[in-house]
């Protein structure tokens, strides 16, 4: 007999976020740009191996800002 095949879906697990204050967001804010502004002077040297590294730095800055205009919202409220 033949064994069907059963294939699990893997799903993305969403781990519990870490609560973070405003200050702390902020400073999470100027290192990524910090990282950012790195990563696009070793990009325009031909230093940097992995160009993907921009965008993904740039996706957390966006994250970090909603975090922040929300927190912002939250505490004026």
């Amino acid at each position: 007999m033949a064994e069907a095949k059963t294939t699990k879906k893997t799903t993305k697990s969403t781990a519990a976020k870490e609560v973070k204050t405003l200050e702390q967001l902020k400073a999470d804010l100027v290192a990524k740009q910090n990282d950012l502004l790195e990563a696009k002077r070793g990009h325009r040297a031909g230093e940097l191996v992995n160009p993907r590294v921009i965008t993904v730095a740039r996706k957390d800055i966006a994250r970090l800002q909603t975090a922040i205009r929300a927190e912002e919202l939250k505490e004026t409220k």
